[in-house]
């Protein structure tokens, strides 16, 4: 069985709202273990890296100001299919479309606050991780509910 990591970022509007407790609660209830957890305050430069792929896009520059805006919580989640579990929970990036009893579904209205940022496959959880995490800062723990999760 593969072993995946996923960042999960609990965006500003997440924070605002007082649902980082939530968000990553539901996230530990699909059975992803929590290795990482900080809350960060996002400047252009990490901004900018972290969405490197969009910097040319005619978003970016909103995109940049929302989520430098206000702190935001990053954690770090791995599991078997950790990335496919994790963006189910989420549910669809636009929250009008995402299926109820997904965190989006349940909790967000518009694309442009949909509360929660997750690595879209495997190498980008690897990635993501590294620029906001330092290899110390990832926990390697046992967890004692692990056989009742995963077989």
């Amino acid at each position: 069985m593969s072993v995946e990591r996923t960042l999960i970022l609990v965006k500003p509007d997440g924070v605002q709202r007082g649902l980082v407790g939530a968000v990553l609660g539901r996230i530990e209830q699909r059975g992803l273990k929590l290795v990482g957890l900080k809350m960060v305050q996002m400047d252009d430069a990490l901004a900018s890296r972290h969405y490197e792929a969009h910097v040319e896009k005619p978003f970016f520059e909103g995109l940049k100001a929302f989520m430098t805006s206000s702190p935001l919580v990053a954690a770090v989640f791995e599991g078997p299919n950790a990335v496919q579990a994790a963006r189910n929970v989420m549910g669809a990036t636009d929250p009008v479309e995402a299926a109820g009893g997904t965190i989006r579904g349940d909790l967000g209205l518009d694309i442009g606050r949909n509360l929660v940022h997750g690595s879209d496959s495997p190498e980008a959880g690897e990635r993501e991780t590294a620029i906001f995490f330092e290899p110390h800062e990832l926990i390697a723990w046992a967890r004692d509910s692990e056989r009742w999760i995963i077989e």
